[in-house]
């Protein structure tokens, strides 16, 4: 399975990526984890981005200009 990585690594206050929406712990884990695990981790991803505001992932990165 592919990571859901996308290349955007800033993690937000809440501890979650604001790329891929996984936890760090899930992040350094995942080569390790099982299809069913990453699978699962893959279905939760959506939902964690639904329920985050866009205050909170705007807040995380730099300021333009």
């Amino acid at each position: 399975m592919e990571s859901p990585c996308t290349n955007i690594c800033t993690l937000r206050d809440d501890g979650l990526c604001a790329g891929c929406w996984r936890s760090l712990d899930e992040i350094v884990a995942w080569s390790a984890l099982t299809s069913a695990e990453r699978l699962g981790i893959m279905a939760e991803l959506a939902a964690r981005a639904a329920a985050a505001t866009d205050e909170a992932v705007i807040s995380n990165f730099p300021s333009a200009g």
